[in-house]
């Protein structure tokens, strides 16, 4: 299997498909590349070489006890990025791989991207603090962290209806996808150390990245759902696209935080569309 050792010595796991301009995944927050079942091989039936990999600490990659920052994570992509030798390649950010790919650029500049796009981002900024009132408390994360800690595959198996389905659908203990989807998911999530699941988790709940992301300088595209629980819609689709300038805003009627499944055909051909224009 095809890896490639970071600048402290990370060995990443990564999947190179296809031919054509390069596209690179960044999965949500304990998801390894597994996730992109829908639209990677979309992408290279398309015509774009579609990459993958396995964040540190899930999957197929290292697990190591550290390394789990912002800019940590973008030395992973940047350390990718060079040993592919990837150059105009557009960065597709789901959830805190939004975050990533922003901290990628204003880190390591643009000079090997052309596109980005944020999708169900918890960019820029989901913690309350004076000057985001409407943030969300830091007793929630510690309450996660806490669940986490004492159950992490019950608490990830609770979280399946809202991933999937939005505050109405968790209600009445249903999700638009079938049951072995969610459970498959769930698995996936869980192969990941919890070390990695808890620190991840901190980073995208305190990173503030409103002044970077109004720094990003390249053609952006973001996508958010309405029902989003992950990435509350309030907080982050809306508040992101209108700090990137001109960038392109797509709203999702009724979507949740996993619309990569629920909503697979839309997002294919809105990513296939923005990508390829």
């Amino acid at each position: 299997m095809p890896y490639v050792a970071t600048r402290d010595g990370t060995n990443l796991f990564y999947n190179d498909w296809g031919t054509g301009r390069p596209v690179i995944l960044l999965g949500t927050a304990m998801m390894n590349s597994r996730m992109w079942e829908f639209q990677a091989p979309y992408l290279v039936r398309n015509g774009m070489r579609c990459v993958t990999y396995d964040r540190r600490g899930c999957g197929r990659s290292d697990w190591p006890w550290e390394g789990y920052d912002y800019d940590t994570l973008a030395d992973d992509l940047a350390d990718l990025m060079e040993h592919l030798d990837l150059r105009e390649a557009a960065l597709v950010g789901y959830a805190v791989g939004g975050g990533e790919a922003v901290r990628y650029l204003t880190r390591h500049g643009a000079d090997r991207v052309a596109r980005l796009a944020l999708v169900a981002s918890t960019t820029p900024f989901l913690m309350r603090s004076e000057d985001n009132p409407d943030g969300l408390d830091i007793a929630l994360f510690e309450e996660m962290a806490g669940a986490m800690a004492r159950d992490r595959a019950a608490w990830m198996t609770s979280l399946g209806a809202s991933f999937f389905g939005g505050a109405e659908a968790a209600e009445e203990g249903r999700a638009p996808v079938s049951p072995e989807l969610a459970d498959w998911m769930t698995r996936i999530a869980l192969d990941s150390s919890p070390r990695a699941a808890a620190e991840i988790y901190r980073t995208l709940f305190t990173e503030d990245q409103r002044a970077e992301v109004a720094k990003v300088g390249v053609p952006t595209l973001v996508v958010h759902g309405e029902a989003d629980a992950g990435a509350p819609f309030g907080l982050c689709g809306p508040r992101t696209a209108a700090l990137v300038p001109g960038s392109t805003f797509l709203r999702y009627e009724g979507a949740a935080h996993g619309l990569f499944a629920t909503h697979a055909d839309r997002l294919n051909e809105d990513l296939r569309a923005f990508l390829t224009r």
